[in-house]
Formats: structure tokens, sequence, C-alpha cells
């Protein structure tokens, strides 16, 4: 078993959590997304993204507006429905539980083992 395919799962199951967190505050554009992604060492590519941003718009949880740049072509901004303000807290609570949770195991086999 790989390591490398071991943290590329546990990367895959929290990325919707982070893009909809990054998102709770403000609205944001692909690039700034994936910015403050890789600022966090969550190395994510734009063929990974896209399918993302668009279920999670399909499911009700972000909606989008195009916005014109002065740089360029306009930009499409995404940002969190009310209905994803929602599941973001529900995953808040959940991220919450699973921390503490992995925590004490981890920690209870760390001090089994001193």
């Amino acid at each position: 078993m790989k390591i490398e395919n071991t943290k590329a799962q546990m990367r895959k199951g929290v990325l919707e959590y982070c893009i909809l967190s990054i998102l709770a505050n403000e609205d944001a554009y692909v690039a700034e997304i994936l910015g403050t992604l890789k600022d966090a060492k969550m190395l994510v590519v734009e063929g990974t993204i896209y399918p993302l941003l668009t279920r999670l718009k399909n499911a009700g949880l972000l909606n989008y507006r195009w916005e014109e740049s002065t740089s360029g072509p306009p930009r499409k901004y995404y940002g969190l429905t009310e209905t994803g303000q929602l599941f973001l807290t529900e995953l808040d609570s959940t991220w919450n539980e699973l921390q503490n949770a992995v925590n004490l195991v981890t920690n209870t086999k760390k001090q089994n083992n001193e």
C-alpha cells in the first residue's frame, strides 16, 4: 500500500468541506479557491475542482454569478446558498466530532505506547 494513495484519499474526503468553508465568508472564483487550497498545502488541480463545484451547484449548495474582469474575460464567482450555509454548519459539527474522536483514538494509542 502506498502512502501517497492514502494521503490523496484523505484530502479528497475533506475537499468539499474545505471549498464550502472558503466560500462561507465571501464569494470567490476558481483561481482564488485554488490559491487558498494551495496556501493550505492542499494541492488540487482545476480538473478536480470544476466537477466538484458543478456537483455542489446542482445540489443547491452553491450559486454563481458572472463578473467582468479588468484583466481578461469575465469571471464566474461562486457563493453559498442558504441551503449551502446550513449544510456547512452541519459539516462543521460533524468535523468537530470526527476530529475529537480521531484525537482521542490517536492520543490513546500514543499514551499506551509510552
